[in-house]
């Protein structure tokens, strides 16, 4: 991206502050049970579908940009490790199994960029059709179970399946072919829908900050927040 979008920017760093919100009431009340909170509708809603801004603000960003490839490597290598750590969490700190991670938002993500080339060339009219096809088709199947797990990244899941974090292709990819059909539409000019806005302003830099800094907050809030709370439990 040649030049940086600030809303998009922005409007990142908002989603990624929210994800710390909710990854904080999750770790006090259902992890460590530091607090038994009957939580409101509205916070239940953000963290089940507050992921779906994380793809189309994705699928925006991915037409305005260039290797779409290496970043989607270095995305889908920080859900590994994200993945390995979940997976020493249960095995060595006697987490529950649901702890772990093995397709989460960051393997999403990383697999949509890697897959985007594919579909780069294609119109937003194709774009959004098809996108739509597969939310359709991924709702279609969540209540489906199946008897393997290697399908799990698709969205076909075996019965018990448990995830902490769980953003499979189906529908997810189809979110991010639609935030790449806005893209191509809202975007195609690769500039900012608006200019005229004070980007000095305090509280703009400071979320623009946290949207570009987006990947590394996602690494480290959560080893932060758990290590506080751990220390907190043990009291």
């Amino acid at each position: 991206m040649k030049q940086r979008i600030w809303e998009l920017d922005a409007f990142r760093g908002i989603c990624v502050l929210g994800m710390i919100a909710v990854h904080f009431v999750y770790d006090l009340t259902s992890l460590y049970k530091l607090v038994d909170w009957n939580l409101p509708t509205t916070f239940l809603f953000v963290q089940k579908w507050g992921g779906v801004l994380f793809l189309l603000l994705s699928g925006i960003c991915v037409t305005l940009g260039t290797r779409s490839v290496r970043r989607g490597l270095i995305v889908f290598g920080s859900g590994l490790l994200v993945s390995a750590v979940t997976f020493a969490m249960w095995k060595f700190f006697s987490f529950h199994i649901g702890i772990i991670i093995y397709f989460g938002v960051l393997h999403c993500l990383g697999v949509c960029m890697m897959l985007y080339p594919l579909f780069k060339k294609w119109h937003w009219g194709v774009l959004l059709g098809v996108g739509a096809a597969l939310v359709a088709a991924g709702f279609a199947l969540m209540n489906v179970k199946f008897s393997f797990p290697w399908l799990i990244p698709l969205g076909l899941r075996p019965e018990g399946f448990q995830s902490s974090d769980y953003f499979p292709l189906l529908p997810y990819f189809g979110f991010f072919l639609l935030g790449a059909a806005l893209g191509k539409t809202l975007y195609r000019k690769k500039a900012s829908l608006l200019p005229k806005v004070n980007t000095h302003n305090l509280i703009i830099r400071f979320l623009t900050v946290c949207g570009r800094q987006s990947l590394w907050i996602y690494l480290l809030h959560q080893p932060i927040l758990s290590g506080v709370l751990y220390l907190l439990s043990a009291f």
